[in-house]
């Protein structure tokens, strides 16, 4: 069996055009959606509006998938970080302190587990695994992992195989008449870039006032769980951020002199290689 892990992007959709014109074998893409309100808009718009009617009219199988609970409903990511009474945090905030990015759960559980659990279903097992193909380019090579970490899943990289680069993947998505589609994340990932959130901040100012009222909340919850910020901090400083300025998200999307300075340094990326390919 031969999956795709299909993030919506650029990388993910050359595959799909590869595919449909017979150039690469794969049974399925699978969009492990994180949720209709976690994935950023423009991801959904894209996936629905442009990758999926193209796959139909190719006769490709896309699916999209999310993490399920036991009794059958749906969890998204939003939803589990906006939890009342929850202990954890779980994406790669910046802590008070040390600036280092917290531990993250994110894309496991909510990306490699879903479409892991989708092979199972239809056959994986740790004799007769299935290869979970991912967007990776050229230009991300260091994203490469040899090890999926789940023993009926194994990795392949069909871009890297055939020396493509980003650039190269928007040539063959050019080539087949489509759109070159956004950058795919979560709207609220702390991996974006200043310049996104700057973007954001102007042209989608109610996505980014969630942002900064996200950021306010898990600082809040991070005051009750000294693990994120050490003992010795004031309570004041005791903080998390979505950006490696240590700044509240508005403060640091607003300061132009930082956004030089940090920018080149963040990078809208889940370096896993299952989100944003």
């Amino acid at each position: 069996m031969n999956v795709f892990s299909f993030g919506g992007g650029v990388q993910s959709t050359a595959a799909l055009v590869l595919a449909a014109r017979g150039d690469l074998d794969c049974d399925a893409f699978l969009f492990a959606n994180v949720g209709d309100d976690s994935e950023h808009p423009a991801t959904l718009r894209y996936v629905r509006e442009v990758a999926m009617p193209y796959a139909a009219a190719h006769s490709i199988e896309l699916h999209e998938l999310h993490r399920q609970r036991k009794d059958g409903s749906i969890e998204t990511l939003y939803g589990r970080l906006t939890r009342p009474g929850s202990k954890s945090i779980g994406i790669p905030v910046r802590l008070a302190g040390s600036g280092a990015p917290a531990q993250r759960n994110c894309t496991a559980d909510f990306k490699i587990r879903v479409i892991a659990s989708w092979c199972y279903r239809h056959g994986a097992r740790k004799m007769k695994p299935a290869t979970t193909m991912l967007g990776i380019s050229m230009d991300e090579f260091q994203r490469m992992r040899t090890d999926s970490g789940i023993s009926y899943t194994r990795l392949a990289y069909p871009l890297i195989d055939r020396r493509m680069s980003r650039q190269d993947c928007i040539n063959v998505i050019a080539s087949a008449g489509l759109p070159v589609p956004p950058k795919s994340s979560c709207w609220f990932c702390p991996y974006h870039r200043l310049s996104v959130w700057q973007r954001m901040r102007d042209e989608e100012p109610d996505l980014f006032r969630k942002a900064c009222e996200l950021e306010a909340s898990l600082t809040a919850r991070a005051k009750t769980l000294k693990r994120y910020s050490p003992k010795a901090l004031p309570p004041e400083q005791e903080a998390v951020f979505f950006t490696r300025t240590m700044k509240p998200l508005a403060q640091a999307v607003g300061n132009a002199s930082q956004l030089s300075l940090f920018d080149s340094f963040e990078g809208d990326v889940c370096e896993s290689g299952f989100c944003v390919a």
